[in-house]
């Protein structure tokens, strides 16, 4: 049915929560199998979760996660990416020990909070409780940035455009404002506005 790509996720979490995996692995490849990747970027990014989230395979779990989750468009879509990031969250704390679960759960959490999605919030913090992490707030710290991604949070908070940021790193526009969408949530902010103050305060952090 037309409708069945948009449910995608709904269905395969349904399906894995109702202890129904085999039925769920069954839905996943099937969505792979009729090339919903290659119709839009949306169904890529769904397709690549929902089989991260029925693999019993480790490697084949963390291939489509990170697939999933480093896709061009993936920030287009922040409910499903901050979705399939609170999956991982779980997976990586069941499988690699709560450390390593902490950054993709505090994600997950700061993106559902900006979209006002209170249920979904709450169900990423209690994750994140599990893990030993006191509130979200208290574990941004754990999402540094990278050097490239420091460096244009720099040049944004001195007050550069996008596309002026993209000329002197040879970027477009674009890659910078999906740089930027990564950032936001790491320092837990929400606009442009708020970069100088959240930098100065990461670890040997200067104003700029």
């Amino acid at each position: 049915a037309h409708q069945a790509p948009r449910t995608l996720l709904d269905l395969v979490e349904a399906a894995l929560h109702t202890g129904r995996s085999e039925q769920a692995r069954t839905h996943a490849l099937a969505a792979h199998h009729a090339h919903l990747p290659d119709i839009s970027p949306r169904l890529a990014l769904t397709t690549h979760g929902a089989l991260a989230m029925t693999a019993t395979d480790p490697t084949e779990a963390d291939h489509h996660y990170h697939h999933a989750e480093t896709h061009p468009s993936a920030p287009t879509f922040p409910f499903e990416l901050a979705r399939i990031r609170l999956a991982h969250g779980i997976r990586l704390r069941h499988t690699q020990g709560r450390k390593a679960a902490r950054l993709s759960l505090t994600l997950a959490a700061e993106t559902f909070e900006r979209l006002g999605a209170p249920t979904w919030a709450e169900r990423a913090r209690a994750e994140l409780r599990a893990t030993g992490a006191a509130t979200v707030a208290s574990s941004a710290h754990l999402a540094t940035l990278t050097w490239q991604e420091r460096r244009i949070a720099d040049l944004a908070a001195g007050g550069l455009t996008n596309k002026e940021i993209g000329a002197r790193m040879h970027l477009s526009p674009r890659t910078v404002s999906s740089h930027l969408y990564r950032v936001f949530p790491k320092l837990g902010i929400t606009s442009r506005a708020a970069l100088r103050d959240a930098l100065g305060k990461l670890p040997g952090g200067q104003d700029v």
